[in-house]
């Protein structure tokens, strides 16, 4: 098994555990391996929900350029939306489990 295949499973584990979401395996990997290289990064793997520039990052990076949606209030409300359902005070929220439930949020999985 390599070791994105580890880190697609830890992230469904967390998906299923955390989340309380089943997760489309074809589209998780695909929202993996869009994430690049930051997988890796023990920094670039996570999300710190707290951080406004880091939730910043999300939006612009994320939502606007590569989901390509508009600016508005709904993307924050979609931001804290999905915090809050990985859970606040769970100190690890990977990006590649932010962006897929961002990805199902929006209904955008036809951009992977």
């Amino acid at each position: 098994m390599s070791k994105r295949d580890e880190l697609i499973a830890k992230y469904a584990s967390d998906l299923k555990d955390k989340c309380g979401v089943n997760p489309d395996m074809d589209l998780l990997t695909k929202v993996t391996i869009g994430c690049g290289p930051s997988i890796y990064n023990a920094d670039a793997a996570t999300v710190s929900g707290s951080d406004a520039s880091e939730l910043a990052t999300v939006k612009n990076n994320f939502l606007i350029k590569k989901l390509g949606l508009k600016d508005s209030a709904d993307l924050d409300k979609a931001i804290d939306a999905v915090i809050e359902q990985y859970g606040k005070s769970n100190r690890n929220k990977y990006r590649a489990v932010v962006y897929y439930l961002l990805t199902k949020h929006f209904k955008k999985e036809s951009v992977y």
